[in-house]
């Protein structure tokens, strides 16, 4: 939809406060005065585009602000993270609500899922044009590529040329740690596992999730159990929950909610945002989200990402938001850029 006007916004932001007002009263805590006309036009708007609800008949009428708006409320991203991360923080504390509210919410809506069902179509369409020896050597590519890019989210130095060499030749790069060989690596054999298996991720468990991190972080020295302490996330002030057993609890609900959903492309966006926000291990948990995020879209045999082209800060920033905000805007335009992406350049 196109930006909203200022005087659109702070509509909503009465809403915010007041919950379920009436629209005389929303027309006189206006600080600009304007005609019930263009009042009803702005509402108009802001329903068709999801952000309000309207509830009641003739002058019954009431609005209140929708599940949708709480989860992709309009936030000016660049003045936000200009602040340090104390001042921007909206909860510094895990919001078991979160889980309940992404039930009533469908996160795309028709226009994105037309586009992303094209995009899944475009891909079997190439896939099935393209000989077995074109598909391996595509393939191949593909797993150099996602397993440089997560491991360069996570801080691995490693180049993409060194990365292939890794891969093709068995040769490590020089002046680098073994452990950052082995981080590649594990995302080769986890991609590998999600291809043979590709059933699994049809419906998702908390045993699934744990075989996904155990092969990611095989070798590396990380437990592999969920952790049983507090872990603390660099540039926010977001804390995981650091309960063994709400962890638990939490990864239920993530899976009941995955499980509940119809659209794989959804599933697959807020397997990767939960599990980031739930940070159910001591380490690896962003690379498990991404690869959790990319079975579910094999099994449903759409085009798994690399998110070769995005930058490591805005991929940062998207996750932030959610942890800070519960808000999947910056994500979700993240995720839909990433599978236009695969689509036009891999098979």
């Amino acid at each position: 939809m196109k930006q909203l006007t200022e005087r659109q916004q702070e509509i909503l932001q009465i809403l915010k406060v007041e919950e379920q007002i009436s629209i005389s009263k929303i027309k006189d805590l206006l600080s600009q005065k304007i005609s019930q006309i263009t009042l009803n036009r702005d509402l108009s708007l802001l329903v068709k585009n999801n952000f309000l609800k309207r509830e009641g008949k003739g002058r019954a009428i009431r609005y209140i602000i929708s599940d949708y708006y709480k989860v992709f409320e309009l936030i000016d991203t660049t003045t936000y993270f200009d602040k340090e991360p104390d001042e921007r923080i909206n909860s510094s504390t895990f919001n078991f609500t979160i889980f309940k509210l992404l039930t009533k919410v469908e996160v795309f809506n028709e226009l994105e899922k037309s586009k992303l069902v094209q995009l899944k179509s475009q891909y079997q369409k190439n896939i099935n044009n393209i000989s077995p020896k074109i598909h391996q050597k595509e393939l191949e590519r593909f797993t150099i590529e996602m397993s440089w890019k997560s491991a360069k989210i996570e801080g691995n130095t490693y180049s993409l040329l060194e990365t292939e060499q890794l891969f093709k030749e068995k040769i490590e790069a020089k002046n680098k740690t073994r452990e950052e060989a082995i981080m590649l690596l594990n995302h080769k054999d986890a991609l590998n596992y999600m291809l043979e298996y590709k059933s699994l991720a049809k419906t998702i468990n908390i045993r699934f999730i744990d075989e996904i991190h155990t092969i990611l972080t095989k070798d590396l020295g990380i437990t592999n159990n969920i952790r049983s302490r507090i872990v603390g996330i660099t540039g926010t002030a977001y804390r995981p929950i650091d309960n063994e057993f709400q962890i638990k609890e939490a990864l239920q609900k993530l899976c009941d909610l995955i499980n509940s959903k119809k659209n794989g492309f959804e599933k697959a966006m807020l397997i990767i945002v939960l599990i980031s926000y739930i940070q159910p291990f001591e380490d690896g948990n962003k690379r498990t989200a991404r690869m959790l995020g990319n079975a579910i879209l094999i099994a449903n045999n759409s085009c798994p990402l690399s998110y070769r082209s995005v930058t490591v800060l805005d991929y940062k920033k998207a996750i932030l938001l959610f942890y800070e905000q519960n808000n999947l805007t910056l994500f979700k335009n993240l995720f839909i850029e990433q599978n236009t992406f695969a689509v036009e350049n891999y098979f």
